[in-house]
């Protein structure tokens, strides 16, 4: 309700009573009643006039799915970023399949080594935010952040 919280609502009914003096108060307070119910009918009239106007399609309009509150720029940027990097890891993984030759086998020694850098080049292979969010699931919360006194 236009940014005002509690304390600053309460703050403003005593700043009004103390201006408009406890006289006057009913007469205002029925102003503001009547100004609230003629803003309420113009919204509805402009609703059914849009509706009119518009006719049927208006009615299957999601307005839910167009409401611009619900798109995070955060969010958009960090799903394209990892969707380019999908493909850019996908590409360069089928360049190395078609010039690598199938692995042969050999003694345990080598099955480790290639084990590890099997490992290695997976942790290469993922997205810089695809790491942030790995170390971010594996992050405590049970704790809060570092807090430098110093450094504000």
């Amino acid at each position: 309700m236009l940014g005002i919280n509690g304390t600053e609502m309460v703050i403003l009914v005593v700043v009004a009573l103390v201006v408009i003096g406890p006289k006057r108060l009913p007469e205002y307070a029925q102003k503001l009643r009547d100004f609230v119910r003629q803003m309420r009918r113009m919204a509805e009239g402009a609703k059914d006039s849009v509706q009119r106007d518009f006719g049927d399609d208006f009615k299957d309009v999601d307005w839910q799915k167009l409401d611009p509150r619900q798109y995070d720029p955060r969010r958009i940027v960090r799903e394209a970023l990892v969707e380019e990097d999908t493909a850019i890891r996908e590409s360069k993984r089928r360049e190395r399949s078609s010039n690598e030759s199938a692995p042969t086998s050999g003694d345990g020694g080598e099955a480790d080594s290639s084990a590890d850098a099997s490992a290695a080049a997976k942790m290469r292979e993922q997205s810089p935010i695809e790491r942030f969010q790995a170390q971010a699931e594996l992050r405590d919360r049970s704790t809060g952040a570092p807090f430098d006194s110093e450094a504000t």
